[in-house]
């Protein structure tokens, strides 16, 4: 891959790229809203690119909330948003154990009730959500109560994970067959004011330890999230943008698909960073350079309103 320029876009160049593309990815948070604020002038752009015939869809890792849920918050704050136009983890995960691996059988999930509804809309079942309290000792729990029915294991972001189902996920991790599937792995969940909590990924490594054992992840930046998008709707990847707020993730999908990126500096990465993974000549790392930077996507709209 040659190294891209990471040059600003501005002028001329917003619709000479705009006419080179038929469809565009955003991601969410940092993107078009930072917590329950949409970014300025983020909803027009979203409304005119729809009116100038691009396909827009909403890409996103984060696995707590269904299509409906994001569908309906975005139309609370202005955007003209259809549910089938958002792919988050929680739905791509359910996709992936039903087409890709054609599952036949419970999952066992470490995850939110958001992911419940998404393999439950598919035709899964799943046991796990909720608190998972320890019970009897230590020597008891190698020898957990197993559902005989489950086939894959499921991490998501949980605000329950606990010991109990970490050693519950490594005991079906042992069985022969038993499938291991992740949302993403997002270390970090950036916060207003510049504070974080531990995100998906770090709950990922732990059973990834535990089990000895690497899973498959479908979020960004791995190319799964693209291909569920292009399956559906017919995307051609020379012809689609990847717009987000987060080299490794955003970025990095568009790299990994070969699609044409643009970074916007309203969420956590930076220019410097950007300008560092390319200075660095380590080809892992270039894959992190957009194409082209906006300091908002509201940069767009003089060319859409032209």
């Amino acid at each position: 891959m040659a190294v891209s320029k990471c040059s600003r876009l501005s002028g001329a160049s917003v619709k000479h790229l705009l006419d080179s593309v038929d469809c565009v990815l955003f991601d969410c948070d940092g993107v078009i809203w930072r917590g329950d604020q949409a970014i300025p002038g983020a909803a027009q752009v979203i409304h005119l690119l729809k009116e100038n015939g691009k396909k827009v869809f909403f890409v996103t890792n984060n696995s707590t909330k269904t299509r409906r849920m994001y569908a309906e918050k975005m139309s609370t704050l202005g955007f003209d948003v259809k549910e089938h136009e958002v792919f988050g983890t929680a739905y791509c995960c359910a996709m992936y154990l039903k087409t890709v691996c054609k599952l036949e059988g419970k999952v066992y999930l470490v995850g939110s009730d958001a992911m419940k509804q998404e393999l439950e809309a598919v035709g899964i079942q799943q046991t796990g959500v909720g608190p998972d309290l320890i019970a009897g000792k230590q020597a008891d729990w190698a020898n957990v109560p197993l559902d005989p029915v489950v086939k894959a294991v499921v991490v998501g972001f949980d605000q329950h994970f606990s010991y109990m189902k970490l050693n519950r996920a490594l005991q079906y991790l042992t069985q022969q067959d038993c499938l291991f599937v992740g949302t993403n792995r997002d270390t970090r969940l950036p916060l207003e004011g510049g504070k974080a909590v531990p995100g998906t990924g770090c709950l990922l490594q732990a059973v990834e330890t535990a089990a000895q054992r690497r899973a498959q992840t479908v979020g960004k930046p791995n190319h799964y999230m693209f291909d569920c998008v292009a399956s559906q709707f017919g995307v051609d990847p020379e012809r689609c943008l990847m717009v987000g707020d987060r080299l490794d993730t955003d970025i990095m999908l568009g790299s990994n698909c070969s699609l044409k990126t643009l970074l916007t500096l309203t969420g956590v990465s930076t220019l410097a960073d950007a300008e560092a993974h390319q200075k660095s000549g380590c080809a892992e790392r270039q894959g992190m350079v957009p194409d082209y930077y906006v300091e908002s996507i509201a940069d767009l709209l003089p060319a859409l309103q032209g």
